[in-house]
């Protein structure tokens, strides 16, 4: 018998504790992101029923037509895919969360048609921190300006970072990058900004990412299955 989503929801959160345990963090310091994108309503609803309340979609439709179907449940919805300017009205309308802002435009936009009865959009800027060619986001250079300007835009509150680095060869190098986020979270604290979210680390680099100041942590296949 395969184990349940429950079941793997707890052997993921044990995974957590250890790694903050292992880098002398509160054991409460990492959120666990579901990552439910291609799994259906069913499954976050026995996700949900094993505690878990925060869950994030990669494709935008998709994750409105799941939201509009689990709106008895008390959750808290994460978009962490690419957006395009023809979707930015979807995403500000339904979701709590934002984690792939790369470019002004679309912060401008998500801004613009949030509605006034829902709070702020809370937001990640997407940082490509280690210069993959396959990646979005921003690069650290160009970080600065944006996060500023993001800032600055009167129905999104930034809330700090998130990086999909390529897989490293071994877990030194990737500690490596992730400081290299952490490092540029910290500059733009520095610099006035009261971020307080680092979004980095999945089911492969999950203890790395911790080891190096993750805030939160996207977990799918570790927890619904293989698609």
């Amino acid at each position: 018998m395969s184990p349940s989503i429950a079941d793997n929801i707890a052997r993921v959160r044990v995974q957590i504790q250890t790694a903050c345990q292992a880098s002398g963090r509160a054991l409460d310091s990492v959120l666990l992101l579901a990552v439910s994108k291609t799994w259906g309503p069913e499954a976050v609803r026995q996700a949900h029923a094993a505690g878990q309340t925060a869950f994030g979609e990669n494709y935008i439709q998709e994750a409105v037509d799941k939201i509009t179907a689990l709106r008895d449940l008390p959750l808290v919805w994460h978009c962490i895919g690419p957006i395009q300017s023809n979707k930015t009205r979807l995403v500000a309308e339904h979701f709590d969360w934002v984690h792939s802002v790369d470019r002004l435009k679309i912060a401008q936009r998500l801004s613009e048609q949030r509605p006034e009865h829902l709070p702020p959009l809370q937001v990640c800027i997407q940082v490509n921190v280690d210069g993959g060619d396959t990646k979005s986001g921003v690069s650290p250079q160009e970080l600065p300006a944006l996060a500023q300007a993001v800032a600055a835009l009167p129905r999104l509150q930034l809330r700090g970072l998130m990086t999909i680095p390529e897989p490293a060869e071994t877990d030194v190098q990737m500690r490596a990058v992730h400081a290299q986020a952490k490092a540029l979270f910290e500059s733009l604290r520095q610099q006035g900004l009261p971020l307080d979210t680092l979004s980095m680390g999945m089911s492969a680099d999950m203890a790395s990412a911790i080891a190096e100041g993750s805030t939160m942590v996207r977990v799918g296949t570790a927890i619904f299955g293989q698609r």
